[in-house]
């Protein structure tokens, strides 16, 4: 089969499939614009001295940066050291304390569900091990066949949340729990642990298992259509709650210094940007599932080592979020390259896109509605003390690019 050349657009990342096309794109997209320097958006020549003016304000926004952020470091030694004493989750006895407390809670969150028997599914940074010492989620999904019947389910999990919420206040850890604004489809809480030394975001959510424990290939197959051709939201974000084990794997799967690389960018986001105020109060940053993606992604863009240096890796990170126009990643291990759902998403997508390694109908960038003050914030950090003088060493030098 002979290849099909293609004609790439260094401005936007998009192909085309002849140079005619290419021209008319540019022509139409780009021609008189130029990138701003602080948003990193496209703007007509003649405006952006009026953009500029605008935008500094609300670039301004984003960036806030606490006095003792590890970006101050000085050296890959000052970061792990930083990591360890306050990025790190608990280790020893305080995390042995922690896991068995958590556990009990577990239990008695179904012991305290009106339903007998639900399958449990754990997930959240906390069970995949990218907890930091300061965010640690755990997301509690309650699988039983009694939400079965589509036309009463919504009520029926409304019920049983209200029912579990009522519960839990009840029992001994009740003066510990601060239950979180209510949900249409969800219970959010926080967990005062050990001694109230630190806590930990509960997310506990209900439905049928349309999968169950041991699926087939083709009854996934069969989910990723529904999900796909699905037109209620909620029917869809509950249905997808089947494939969080799946989420859960992928990031598991990674070496040990990844997850340590994804507490550093998590960590680089809670302390980097500036509280939200009127103007931004509606922005969205990336999730933290986006974010242990795109740092996984990174990791096997470098070969997947074992040992690495994590300068050079969150220094990889942030050069990749400056550029976000050029993300485009998608795995194939639970869906083939030609499966059609795939294939129509793919043709549809904008960029930045990272395509759930386990639902080929969710861009998880899409949770995000800030990639320009992202940008603009990793530009911004790539100019401090941590990354003076530092230059792509083997196996980081795709971030010469």
């Amino acid at each position: 089969m002979l290849a099909v050349e293609s004609y790439h657009c260094e401005r936007c990342g998009s192909d085309f499939v002849s140079c005619m096309a290419l021209k008319y794109h540019f022509r139409r997209r780009h021609l008189g614009k130029v990138h701003c320097e602080n948003c990193g958006q496209e703007v007509l020549r003649e405006k952006l001295q009026d953009h500029s003016k605008v935008q500094v304000g609300a670039t301004q926004m984003s960036a806030g940066f606490s006095l003792h952020n590890m970006l101050e470091c000085k050296s890959p030694q000052e970061l792990q050291r930083f990591a360890d004493e306050k990025i790190h989750p608990a280790s020893g006895p305080l995390r042995a304390a922690c896991v068995a407390e958590i556990a009990v809670l577990v239990q008695r969150i179904q012991d305290c569900f009106p339903v007998r028997d639900p399958r449990v599914i754990q997930a959240g940074s906390y069970i995949k091990g990218t907890d930091t010492r300061g965010c640690s989620e755990i997301d509690i999904v309650l699988f039983s066949d009694v939400f079965a019947n589509a036309n009463h389910c919504k009520k029926q999990l409304r019920e049983g949340l209200d029912a579990l919420r009522k519960n839990l206040k009840q029992t001994s850890y009740g003066n510990r729990i601060l239950m979180g604004k209510r949900a249409p489809l969800s219970l959010r809480f926080n967990f005062l642990c050990t001694g109230s030394l630190h806590s930990h975001s509960f997310e506990i959510m209900a439905y049928y298992d349309v999968l169950g424990p041991t699926p087939s290939a083709d009854l996934k197959l069969h989910l990723y259509r529904k999900l796909y051709l699905c037109k209620d939201s909620d029917e869809a974000q509950l249905c997808a709650l089947a494939l969080l084990p799946y989420q859960v794997d992928f990031v598991k799967a990674s070496v040990g210094r990844v997850k340590e690389l994804v507490r550093l960018v998590i960590h680089w986001f809670k302390t980097s940007f500036a509280n939200p105020t009127e103007e931004n109060k509606f922005r969205r940053l990336p999730s933290s599932y986006t974010v242990e993606l795109l740092t996984i992604y990174v990791w096997e863009l470098a070969g997947k080592p074992l040992l690495f240096s994590l300068v050079q890796g969150l220094r990889a990170v942030l050069k990749l979020l400056v550029q976000y126009t050029e993300i485009d990643i998608v795995w194939h291990r639970h869906y083939h390259r030609k499966f059609p759902v795939f294939v129509k998403v793919n043709q549809k997508h904008t960029r930045p896109f990272i395509l759930d390694p386990v639902n080929p109908t969710v861009n998880v960038c899409d949770t995000c509605n800030a990639w320009d003050e992202v940008a603009h914030v990793a530009r911004c950090s790539l100019l401090k003390p941590l990354f003076s003088r530092v230059r792509a060493e083997p196996p980081w030098l795709f971030t010469n690019n």
